[in-house]
């Protein structure tokens, strides 16, 4: 989802181990060629997952910042980037962010519920905005999503199983959509979302599911999302509740 859709800026945890490690090797004055220390010493000393370490490695890798070798493991790039390179979460770059990585960063307690999760072919429609043949592969998963215990969104996501094999294969009853994507082969990284929203009536199936009277406005987020090469990886359709969402934008004259 995109930053600020509640109001907040924080950095995900991958982002936040991101900048942390590329501090240190500034701290430490690292030069290109330079070696990191092993997955597993970085995963110790950042507190983090794996996945989540190899999510930061490839965000600091599509900077040109670090890169791997299949043998011997992570070196500071020969591209001289290093001394200006810096993420901070005070940039004005707009962020795509999802709906766990809000919940981490807010202290929220997230829970899912999959309505349904199947591999079916993508309709002409689905292949024109995801970019790939009709009858392809489509991962779609249907979900309730509840924060601190409340059901807060309705969302149906729609993904080519190409870029992410492992979805088809995943229990988002407790697994992350962008984590799996992120920690795929080649990594998956969300960088860019076109979003839109419009308030309607809810619909029958709405009404029983978020238990709310006919007369409760919904608001329904569209959003097509693009990895690191600027290719289509997912296109979603939230639906919230109007009276637990909001959304904020920031409008700015480039003239």
């Amino acid at each position: 989802m995109p930053r600020g859709l509640f109001g907040d800026d924080a950095l995900p945890l991958y982002e936040r181990t991101a900048t942390q490690l590329l501090e240190d090797l500034r701290a430490a004055a690292a030069r290109p060629g330079d070696r990191l220390p092993s997955e597993r010493a970085l995963v110790e000393r950042y507190a983090v997952s794996r996945v989540t370490l190899r999510a930061a490695l490839a965000q600091l890798e599509a900077r040109g910042i670090v890169r791997p070798s299949s043998s011997r493991g992570w070196f500071v790039a020969e591209l001289g980037l290093l001394p200006e390179a810096t993420m901070t979460s005070g940039s004005a770059a707009p962020q795509v962010q999802g709906f766990a990585d809000y919940a981490q960063a807010n202290g929220l307690t997230t829970a899912s519920k999959v309505l349904s999760a199947t591999v079916r072919p993508a309709t002409v429609s689905e292949a024109e905005q995801l970019r790939i043949a009709p009858g392809a592969d489509l991962f779609d998963l249907h979900r309730l999503r509840f924060l601190d215990g409340l059901l807060v969104v309705l969302e149906h996501n729609r993904l080519p199983l190409a870029a992410c094999p492992a979805l088809a294969e995943t229990d988002f009853n407790t697994a992350s959509l962008y984590a799996t994507l992120r920690a795929a082969d080649p990594p998956q990284l969300p960088r860019v979302a076109d979003y839109s929203v419009e308030a309607r009536h809810p619909t029958p199936r709405e009404i029983e599911l978020f238990e709310i009277g006919e007369t409760m406005p919904m608001l329904v987020a569209t959003q097509l999302t693009s990895n690191q090469e600027s290719r289509p990886i997912e296109l979603t359709v939230q639906v919230y509740r109007g009276d637990r969402y909001r959304f904020r934008a920031s409008i700015t004259n480039q003239g």
